[in-house]
């Protein structure tokens, strides 16, 4: 392995923990009984979504995963 390889290794397996992570820390859909009772679209709270912390989250996962792919891609590049 190059150092180039080695470097793009560590970095990509701290993106999947951060990824993992990430998906870890949201909650589900129908997370709490407002979810399981009103549907939760019908909700006040549902209107200030992108607000919310998981609205934060969704959209760091979204970036993260596109670096993620980047990353493979990259590294699929270099080793070959």
């Amino acid at each position: 392995m190059t150092p180039v390889q080695i470097v793009l290794s560590i970095i990509y397996f701290l993106v999947a923990l951060v990824l993992i992570a990430i998906v870890m820390l949201q909650s589900g859909k129908s997370a709490g009984l407002s979810g399981a009772i009103a549907g939760g679209a019908d909700t006040f709270l549902s209107k200030n979504k992108a607000k919310t912390a998981d609205a934060k989250l969704a959209r760091l996962t979204k970036w993260v995963a596109i670096g993620f792919m980047v990353l493979t891609v990259i590294i699929s590049i270099v080793a070959g």
